[in-house]
């Protein structure tokens, strides 16, 4: 990095490296400039105060490797009253892979994928916090707070769009398992229904099927059923908000111990049975290496309380 004074303020020069290449250069700013204001720094780079090899560039310019970012004395907004609190360190995640690109973790049910929304912190925090030496780490994908299972963090901006277009192209096979309440009536079942969000009067996010929403297919096998519940993998061809409880809840069979869209009275007298969170687990991944190629594939089994629900079922026989 070179630095040049100007009018008493510091001029940057930064030069770009592969943890910001293929970011827009309006988005390497927000990042690198919090606190100041999205209006300040799309004026500046209006304005021709940012150079990029010192030519100006528009606002959707998308940094290379090696390019040499002119970075303008910028003007902060207000600071915050107080300072937020670090995320923990905490326990580490199991990690069930990494390489110099990417890891993917096992989330525990429970723990938000990140801070938000009432929640201070969550997994990217985490992990942030636990590896101050990577220079970038950042979501791929979510899942809800209460499920668990494989979650893809990227390492590298290139590993980081990569992965992102291949999970809007469908071509990163993602599997879940899910306890329902109801015996699932076949072996094999397509489910194809768009998927609408709305806002509950209290502000609540949710989803419900609707002519209206975005198209949404989910493949259901039967893996077991008992007399009142059936175990449930399900293939997700798209990956919109909610779709696997939204789907299931529609058709009749809600994920037991889901909040949202379950049978609620059922969840409640699940709780004294030993069933203390929604039985959501995402179980598998499979998707060809972004940047090495060969094809990669994750498994992670049911956690130890959903094993021994379903122990419990066996015993019972329900």
């Amino acid at each position: 990095m070179m630095v040049a004074q100007s009018k008493g303020n510091i001029v940057r020069y930064e030069q770009i490296d592969e943890s910001a290449a293929g970011q827009r250069i309006d988005n390497y700013f927000f990042r690198i400039a919090k606190g100041v204001p999205k209006s300040h720094i799309y004026r500046i780079l209006r304005d021709g105060e940012v150079r990029v090899n010192g030519r100006r560039v528009q606002q959707t310019y998308r940094l290379a490797i090696g390019d040499e970012v002119r970075i303008p004395p910028l003007r902060l907004g207000k600071p915050p009253v107080s300072s937020p609190t670090p995320p923990p360190a905490g326990e580490p995640l199991p990690v069930v892979f990494e390489d110099e690109f990417f890891m993917v973790v096992h989330k525990p049910a429970g723990q938000a994928v990140h801070g938000g929304s009432g929640v201070s912190f969550g997994v990217i925090e985490q992990l942030r916090a636990q590896r101050p030496e990577l220079k970038m780490l950042e979501l791929v994908h979510r899942l809800d707070r209460e499920t668990s299972g494989l979650l893809i963090v990227a390492k590298k901006r290139s590993a980081l769009t990569a992965l992102q277009d291949m999970m809007r192209k469908g071509s990163v096979g993602k599997r879940y398992f899910a306890l329902v309440a109801g015996q699932w009536p076949s072996p094999q079942q397509h489910v194809s229904m768009p998927l609408l969000k709305y806002l509950t009067e209290s502000g609540e996010r949710r989803v419900r099927v609707s002519e209206a929403g975005k198209p949404a297919h989910s493949v259901v096998r039967l893996l077991k059923h008992w007399r009142k519940f059936s175990l449930l993998e399900v293939e997700l061809k798209t990956g919109r908000t909610h779709q696997i409880r939204v789907h299931l809840s529609h058709l009749g069979f809600p994920i037991v111990g889901d909040d949202k869209y379950g049978n609620f009275p059922l969840n409640r007298m699940l709780v004294g049975d030993g069933l203390r969170r929604m039985f959501l687990h995402a179980a598998k991944l499979a998707f060809i290496h972004p940047v090495k190629g060969g094809e990669l594939v994750f498994d992670a089994p049911l956690p130890v309380e959903l094993q021994g629900f379903v122990a419990r079922l066996d015993g019972l026989g329900v």
